[in-house]
């Protein structure tokens, strides 16, 4: 993340995203597959980690008939029919198809925090620090007895477990800059995931 002043002077929080061109690898339509998807493929994976299967799949693509390197992801969109006359099997898309002022959404996959507490995982407020309370300022309390469960933990009770490595999705942030040149892009705000995390990004 980072900041950047506007020409009035305000700050705005925003998040650099590396965009590499990708390449539509191939179209699926209902008659053949039973839906209609564009299917893309983005940076590049040495031709030894690649199945035949996928090999095979990618071939009719330029520089991709030799083998010995491919797609490092494969993702596709699902599309309304009339959607796929705008895409042809080998098109490039770039980090140029989003413009200054679009709004996006953004898709990741957050950050894994692994086994947290009810205070960090859900936001519990805690104990009281005082008269008598002893090594219980972050525990979760009472969980409901037999008034309400009927002895049993009711289903969606809050409390401790795994936390975070789940897809999150963070509607309406602008595009704030758009470098065509390095490949990367400006969006308002923060962005699921860490540093390397596979980002996937919409038009609102």
């Amino acid at each position: 993340m980072t900041q950047i002043f506007g020409e009035d002077g305000a700050v705005q929080s925003a998040t650099v995203l590396n965009v590499q061109p990708a390449t539509v690898s191939y179209l699926k339509t209902e008659e053949k597959d039973g839906y209609n998807a564009v299917q893309i493929g983005s940076g590049q994976r040495k031709g030894r980690n690649i199945s035949k299967a996928v090999k095979g799949h990618i071939k009719s693509l330029e520089g991709m008939s030799d083998g010995t390197k491919g797609f490092a992801v494969l993702k596709e969109f699902r599309v309304e029919k009339a959607g796929l006359g705008l895409f042809n099997k080998g098109d490039k898309i770039t980090v140029d198809t989003f413009a200054v002022g679009d709004k996006v959404t953004v898709s990741a996959v957050s950050k894994g925090k692994g086994f947290q507490g009810v205070v960090k995982r859900h936001g519990f407020h805690g104990g009281p620090r005082s008269h008598g309370q002893k090594h219980s300022e972050r525990e979760p309390g009472s969980i409901g007895g037999g008034g309400r469960g009927g002895g049993k933990v009711i289903k969606g009770m809050r409390m401790a477990g795994r936390t975070g490595s789940d897809r999150t999705t963070v509607k309406n942030l602008r595009v704030l800059g758009i470098d065509k040149d390095n490949n990367v892009m400006l969006v308002s705000g923060a962005v699921p995931g860490r540093r390397g995390t596979l980002v996937e990004v919409k038009s609102s």
